[in-house]
């Protein structure tokens, strides 16, 4: 199979998001299977049904990629213990307006880190239940990693052997996951 376009959504807006860092090592580490996109999320304005009837350009642009891609990673952090507020309005525009949903049918993946021991656990069991109403392909599993701030180089290399294998595992499992929907 040829390469897919992955669209890769970092649900933070944080300039120097480790959870974009790790998603910058996952696109390298894939990049055999896919092309990695990352779709921007952090111009939207909250999701507002008042605004449904003339789409914000911004909204516009957003749902244009997330149909284009083949698949999508979901890489993140983890906010108050949920998904970061800018992640379920990027979401919920996604889904809108009613009947021109951006999401069904699309193979998945979701993964993210933190400093914290439990990494964004509890987030991406949220997230996975938000993405559970879309339509989406969810591949299960869990992915948790901890990120310590020497884990990833400037070059989006993943320093650490055993954490740049795991990564390499799931990276080559979401490829075949996708690769099922995508004949």
């Amino acid at each position: 199979m040829s390469k897919f376009k992955l669209g890769v959504i970092v649900g933070s807006n944080r300039k120097e998001s480790i959870n974009r860092k790790l998603a910058q090592a996952l696109a390298k580490l894939g990049s055999n299977a896919f092309e990695a996109n990352f779709i921007r999320i952090d111009d939207l304005p909250l999701y507002n049904q008042d605004q449904e009837a003339d789409l914000p350009a911004e909204v516009s642009r957003f749902k244009k990629h997330v149909t284009e891609s083949d698949a999508l990673l979901f890489v993140t952090p983890e906010h108050s213990r949920s998904i970061p507020a800018v992640l379920k309005s990027a979401i919920d525009w996604g889904a809108r307006p009613w009947g021109k949903t951006s999401w069904p049918g699309k193979p998945a993946a979701v993964i993210g880190t933190s400093g914290g021991a439990v990494s964004s656990a509890i987030a991406q069991q949220h997230l996975r239940a938000v993405l559970g109403d879309q339509g989406l392909h969810l591949m299960g599993g869990e992915a948790y990693i901890l990120f310590k701030p020497e884990l990833i180089d400037a070059e989006s290399n993943v320093t650490d052997d055993s954490v740049r294998k795991f990564l390499q595992a799931f990276v080559d499992q979401f490829a075949a996951f996708a690769g099922k929907f995508l004949k």
